[in-house]
């Protein structure tokens, strides 16, 4: 009896042992079974994309005119407030002057005189010119007084150079826009003494009519615009780049399109990029001179492995995506895509070809080499909302 009952307790411990093993084999295996989880994922085909690139730009109206004294004096009169619209000659300031009031009334006199100087000649001349015909005096006289009357002459002629000067210097004193267009700050108030040195102008008159949008892009844009585009010429080229967009400070595209119209002759050497101007029409004056906004330019291509950016990840500057192999494990691969992106699709120019599979969601989830079960997501519903 005490011999049997040591291999009984045995075989129970082995049992219970072996039950133990059992359960942990059934965790494991559902542990297995849960790791593959199901990912969706896109069949990579060629297709037709615009993609919009953005550029940080500067607004400028058609004309931004600093309005400036040319004479010294008091402001008298401010006709305008600022941000008024104003038309072309119509007037801005008046300043208080009147030394060049002075000016005019002294030039105004002394034309009276040079012409009473004239006659005078005049009649010196007309008395002396019959006594020398009849050899009474000599021909010196006639001369020496004929020279006189064309002195005479000279200084009236001076005299009214004299007072459209002064004239001119008047009307210096009401100080008018030489354009149509918007007031800007008036710095300046009412009894400020200004001169042609004033540091500040007295105002800036805007001509907003149309509108210049001035960004910048970098050398390797500026190539690849020459090569995607047509013409011989940067004129020719920019008249086959299609209309541009501006995006307003608060987010909402500008209802106007625009035209890109110039580029700068050379690159910047210190910024490695040239200065592009594009050219809008702004009715109504909505946009003004020193706004900020983006410009943007579509672009289309054909073609195209298009990619969604929330199927990549980014490593070192890197951008890479998972591939799906045909046994469901995952496989990370690099992918160079182009520069311009309009923010939810890639273009990818190396790493990916027509047929490979990707997956879409959850890449951050993913490890190299995860299996995964591939459920496959129609195309058109990726790309329909955008496309």
């Amino acid at each position: 009896m005490h011999q049997k009952l040591p291999l009984s307790r045995t075989a129970l411990l082995l049992a219970f042992c072996f039950l133990i093993s059992c359960k942990d084999k059934q965790k494991d295996a559902g542990k297995t079974a849960e790791q593959v989880k199901d990912y969706p994922v896109l069949t990579l085909a060629p297709r037709s994309i615009t993609l919009n690139s953005e550029y940080p730009a500067t607004i400028e109206g058609q004309q931004d005119i600093e309005i400036r004294p040319k004479i010294d004096g008091f402001i008298e009169k401010i006709y305008v407030d600022e941000g008024s619209t104003v038309k072309s000659g119509q007037p801005i300031f008046k300043i208080n002057a009147p030394q060049y009031e002075q000016e005019v009334r002294t030039a105004q006199a002394n034309i009276k005189i040079a012409e009473a100087d004239v006659n005078s000649a005049e009649m010196s001349v007309s008395k002396v010119r019959p006594l020398v015909e009849k050899n009474i005096i000599s021909k010196y006289e006639l001369e020496s007084a004929q020279f006189n009357l064309q002195a005479k002459q000279a200084a009236l002629a001076q005299a009214h150079a004299t007072l459209a000067n002064a004239r001119t210097n008047l009307s210096y004193t009401i100080i008018a826009s030489p354009a149509n267009g918007i007031i800007g700050l008036i710095p300046y108030k009412i009894g400020s003494l200004v001169n042609s040195n004033t540091p500040e102008p007295l105002t800036t008159v805007s001509n907003i009519g149309n509108i210049y949008a001035y960004f910048s892009i970098n050398e390797k844009q500026v190539l690849a615009f020459s090569k995607n585009t047509k013409g011989n010429t940067t004129k020719a080229r920019l008249a086959t780049m299609p209309p541009v967009s501006l995006v307003l400070a608060n987010g909402v595209e500008f209802s106007e399109k625009g035209r890109i119209t110039t580029t700068s002759g050379s690159i910047n050497t210190e910024t490695g990029s040239i200065r592009v101007r594009a050219t809008f029409p702004n009715p109504g004056s909505i946009v003004r001179s020193g706004s900020s906004a983006l410009v943007r330019i579509p672009s289309q291509m054909d073609s195209a492995i298009v990619i969604p950016q929330k199927a990549t990840y980014e490593i070192q500057g890197k951008k890479f995506v998972y591939r799906v192999a045909a046994d469901g494990t995952v496989k990370s691969a690099e992918v160079g895509v182009s520069d311009n992106n309009d923010g939810q699709y890639f273009v990818a120019q190396t790493g990916l070809a027509a047929g490979d599979k990707i997956v879409l969601e959850g890449v951050a989830s993913l490890r190299e080499g995860a299996k995964i079960v591939p459920k496959s997501v129609k195309a058109d519903s990726v790309y329909a909302k955008n496309l």
